[in-house]
């Protein structure tokens, strides 16, 4: 069944960021940033916009490399992260001369996976994303889900314990984004994956995430973390659960404060 195909990963790995700190020439990004993932938590990251979010999951994926602190894999640090970890960045960035199916073997591909190989297991998995039947389609022939779900097979096919995850539903509308978090919500269970995700929705975070840490403004700083109160399974329901809309409004207090903070973006 595909889902066995989805539980081989490699072996599922904590993460912890320890007093890191990023500038961009004379500019700040992020100061002294500590946060720990444990193997297969889901961990959502809120912030006012331009607090350093995005740099930090760069620095987490490999991709901008910190001038203070260090990252460590398995309690132990690990100076090169890429491809090490995975990360789907906001825009789906899939490629448009391209079938969805040869889209979502790239990481396999970039690994040295075989073609043929590489499209057996993603045609595995296809049914499971619900893109049964699109696989030599190219992207511009699918809905924003749709593609969204492409390219979350994409980052899923490589294999790492590790996912990264910024604002991978933020351009989808109401509707859709709604049934992509349910979706994402069952796969998860199945992944047993350690998630990390940015987000600007604390309904959203409080929905998929087991901890939610918010940031402060520019230049970041994790101001605190919170453990989501709802118990699991969690669905659509729970957000008119009175405990679900106190802490939502709690976050929200928390996020506000830091939205007119001077460093913060509107």
């Amino acid at each position: 069944m595909p889902s066995a195909q989805l539980n081989q990963p490699t072996t599922v790995t904590s993460l912890a960021v320890r007093d890191v700190s990023v500038r961009f020439g004379e500019r700040s990004a992020i100061e002294h940033v500590h946060l720990t993932v444990e193997a297969g938590e889901f961990v959502a990251i809120l912030g006012p916009s331009g607090c350093g979010k995005s740099t930090l999951l760069n620095v987490i994926a490999g991709l901008v490399e910190p001038d203070a602190g260090e990252i460590l894999l398995s309690g132990a640090p690990a100076p090169r992260r890429l491809g090490q970890v995975a990360y789907m960045p906001q825009r789906d960035a899939l490629l448009p001369w391209r079938s969805v199916l040869d889209n979502v073997i790239l990481g396999l591909e970039v690994a040295g996976v075989g073609r043929d190989n590489a499209r057996a297991q993603a045609l595995e998995l296809l049914p499971r994303f619900g893109l049964e039947g699109y696989g030599n389609l190219r992207p511009a022939a699918l809905s924003g889900g749709m593609r969204q779900r492409a390219a979350f097979l994409r980052t899923v096919l490589t294999r790492q314990s590790i996912l990264l995850l910024d604002e991978p539903f933020g351009a989808l509308d109401a509707l859709t984004r709604r049934g992509m978090q349910e979706w994402l919500l069952d796969l998860w269970a199945e992944l047993g994956r350690t998630i990390v995700m940015v987000t600007h929705d604390v309904e959203e975070a409080l929905l998929l995430a087991d901890r939610v840490a918010v940031m402060t403004a520019r230049p970041g700083r994790i101001k605190l973390v919170e453990r989501v109160r709802a118990a699991r399974p969690r669905t659509m329901q729970s957000v008119a659960d009175p405990a679900f809309i106190e802490q939502k409004l709690q976050l929200y207090e928390a996020l506000r404060s830091e939205m007119h903070a001077p460093g913060s973006r509107p």
